[in-house]
């Protein structure tokens, strides 16, 4: 599969680099492509690097990886995305870490829908530290971290949903995009859990059931 990674900061290059050792063929994207030939040349033959626009039209999947001020310039600049998969995994996080810009009645994901013309939209990978899917294991003694998902279209639910277990995690349906509502939020607790209350973010979230 063909995946465009739209920001190639720490989450961007964290699951870049999984998918292509999974032999995933990979484009990283920043305003500085030239920044990624080390990033890129650290996978192999089957990853390069580009422009966000270069990058939208080579993925068959696009991660949206860029911080939530960026990115609705960011796609504004790439649609149309006719017939494509869009993963946002994008936190409205006030700059200041103080709370949300968006809740309740609508989410990062659902204004991106908005934009990205053509995609299909499933959030996924926002409840994830950088720092967990960098490191050689999502399991935390015996327990696999959970990889919460959610959109309106089966098929490219099905499609992430494979993604997201090729990571680690175990994929968690949370059902329609606006679930975002409820899984956005959860990030601003896990921040502050390891920001004021020092538990750092070697740390995730794990769905238990019976």
């Amino acid at each position: 599969m063909k995946i465009g990674i739209i920001g190639s900061g720490h989450m961007g290059s964290a699951l870049g680099r999984i998918w292509g050792r999974n032999g995933h063929d990979i484009m990283f994207s920043s305003r500085h492509p030239s920044e990624l030939e080390g990033l890129a040349k650290s996978i192999g033959s089957n990853a390069g690097y580009g422009t966000p626009q270069e990058a939208a039209r080579f993925g068959e999947v696009i991660l949206l990886a860029v911080p939530w001020g960026q990115a609705g310039d960011v796609l504004s600049s790439i649609v149309p995305l006719d017939g494509k998969i869009l993963i946002d995994c994008t936190n409205p996080i006030k700059k200041d870490l103080s709370g949300l810009e968006l809740g309740q009645n609508t989410s990062a994901a659902e204004e991106a829908a908005k934009r990205a013309l053509g995609a299909s939209v499933v959030k996924a990978f926002n409840t994830a530290f950088a720092d967990v899917m960098r490191s050689g294991s999502r399991v935390f003694e015996g327990h696999r971290a959970t990889g919460f998902y959610c959109g309106d279209d089966q098929a490219a639910k099905a499609v992430v949903s494979k993604l997201i277990d090729e990571t680690g995690l175990e994929p968690v349906d949370c059902g329609p995009l606006h679930s975002a509502r409820y899984l956005e939020p959860v990030t601003g607790l896990l921040l502050e859990l390891a920001a004021k209350e020092g538990m750092g973010t070697n740390m995730a979230i794990a769905l238990l059931r019976r």
